[in-house]
Formats: structure tokens, sequence, C-alpha cells
């Protein structure tokens, strides 16, 4: 990826994810938590859904990935949580606001999907700060 180019946005903040699988038939929702340093970004995942037949497991992952204008790419680490310890590759698009990311992951062995992730509009952000600025 070059650098970051001018307008792009930052992502750092808590974001509400849903991704889908094929033949999956359902989402599966997650949260995600990324922490912005210019052209590139961490952070960690947390999802709850059932594992192998067992009850529902708690699955976290560290992600790491950079943007390049309103593209990004990452790669999610899962981290042996039920011995689930592999990596995901996402590709994804910043929504003009900033507020969506978009796109398709994929895991090697041929596992794809679709993604998105959201998070509050900074505007409605900054009003909610302004507020307790002001209380």
């Amino acid at each position: 990826m070059r650098g970051l180019e001018p307008g792009s946005q930052n992502l750092t903040g808590v974001w509400s994810g849903l991704y889908s699988k094929a033949g999956l038939g359902r989402m599966i929702a997650f949260t995600a938590t990324l922490i912005d340093s210019g052209a590139g970004f961490s952070g960690s995942t947390h999802e709850t859904r059932p594992i192998a037949g067992a009850a529902n497991a708690t699955l976290r992952a560290f992600l790491a990935g950079a943007k390049d204008g309103r593209r990004v790419e990452f790669i999610k680490t899962y981290d042996g949580t039920a011995g689930w310890s592999h990596d995901v590759a996402y590709l994804g698009t910043i929504s003009a606001d900033g507020t969506e990311i978009e796109g398709v992951w994929d895991v090697r062995g041929g596992l794809s999907g679709r993604f998105l992730m959201a998070r509050p509009a900074r505007k409605a952000l900054q009003a909610v700060q302004s507020q307790l600025e002001r209380a």
C-alpha cells in the first residue's frame, strides 16, 4: 500500500460488525476495537458463537492492517481459544463518512465471505461529547 491519502478516515474506536460465510446460513456478530496510527491500524475483536457441537465460546483475535484512502486491508489472528488460531485476511472499503467498512474475508483453504463493520457517526459522538463537557 502507498501512504495515507488526504481525507482518509481515522478508524480509532469501537466497531460493531457482522460476517457471513457461504453456506453458513446466518450472520456472526463481532465487536472490534481499532487504534489508528496513520497509514496503519491495529486492534482486537471478540465474538461469541457455538464451536463444533459445544456451548458458545467467546473467540478473541488480534488484528493489524493498513489503509490507503478508503481502502483497508488487515489480518485477524485468533488467539487459540477453542482451538481457533488461524489467520483471516480482510479487504474492505471505508464509507465516505467513516462510519462503515464493508468488504470480503478469506482464509487459506477456500473459506471466504463478506463482512460489514459500523460505528456511530462522528457528529453524534461530538454532540454527546459536547453535552458531557457542559455538564
